[in-house]
């Protein structure tokens, strides 16, 4: 399927005498994501769609109107599908990664740190994924109207070290700040048995998007967003409350900056 589509922008794109950065530049694409689009490495969005359009004015909407239709046909791949799509016209957002920091809040020298775990991403690349890790921030938490956001942090992402301790330190206030906005509602999970630790999933309104270390894929059959909503708040259940989530989170934030680390055997309530 995104073979198809990208085919179609190469044709185009050739028929008019273009390079990718040419292309690029009219349509107001980062030139590298448009290259995976062409060569069927990422799936097309609604926004890459309609510039598309706008740059090949005598394909009449074909660009849009093909994602559009396609993407209602019930054996369309889940990988096909664009996440982003269904992410920036949600009302609601629900949110869990185990072991990390989601990506829609991390700070950018965590996510540095993190994206460069990779043994096989090169530089170029793992710059590109930091820009648009970034910028699917402000897309997201920055628009004139967010969404509603319900965020499950890992108590154990808060532990593991990504980077140096300067840089969780600085994660930790950024989740401290995520917090603080209005449309944000964040809870720590404890570390403790739960249904929900073997992927990270988020929810909008109509889709859901569940990552393994495979692949991840956008979900939009009813059954499948009603179930995983009823995982997501039996999840919800067992989180520490918001107000305590926050002195958690804001006592190891202090931890960090000081280089005081967590005590081998965790400190229960009725010893502390």
């Amino acid at each position: 399927m995104a073979g198809h589509f990208g085919r179609q922008v190469r044709r185009d794109r050739l028929a008019h005498g273009w390079s990718i950065a040419e292309l690029a530049r009219r349509a107001e694409i980062d030139a590298a994501h448009l290259s995976r689009v062409e060569n069927g490495r990422r799936p097309p969005t609604a926004r890459i769609a309609a510039a598309l359009d706008d740059v090949f004015t005598e394909r009449r909407g074909w660009y849009l109107t093909w994602l559009e239709e396609t993407r209602t046909a019930p054996e369309i791949p889940v990988t096909f599908r664009s996440w982003s799509d269904y992410e920036d016209r949600t009302a609601a957002l629900r949110v869990w990664t185990p072991g990390i920091i989601d990506g829609l809040v991390q700070a950018q020298d965590y996510a540095a740190a993190l994206i460069a775990t990779s043994p096989v991403v090169s530089d170029d690349a793992a710059a590109a994924r930091l820009k648009a890790r970034m910028e699917r921030q402000r897309r997201v938490l920055g628009r004139e109207k967010p969404p509603s956001v319900t965020l499950l942090v890992d108590e154990s992402a808060l532990y593991r070290q990504v980077g140096t301790a300067e840089v969780m330190a600085a994660q930790l206030c950024r989740l401290l700040e995520v917090a603080a906005m209005p449309s944000v509602v964040m809870q720590v999970m404890p570390e403790v048995a739960h249904a929900s630790v073997a992927s990270g999933f988020l929810i909008a309104d109509d889709a859901v998007w569940c990552e393994t270390v495979i692949t991840g894929g956008t979900y939009t059959d009813p059954e499948t967003v009603t179930t995983t909503a009823l995982r997501f708040d039996s999840l919800r259940a067992e989180c520490y409350r918001a107000s305590e989530s926050l002195a958690l989170i804001e006592r190891l934030e202090s931890q960090w900056t000081t280089g005081v680390r967590r005590p081998t055997r965790p400190v229960t309530g009725a010893s502390a």
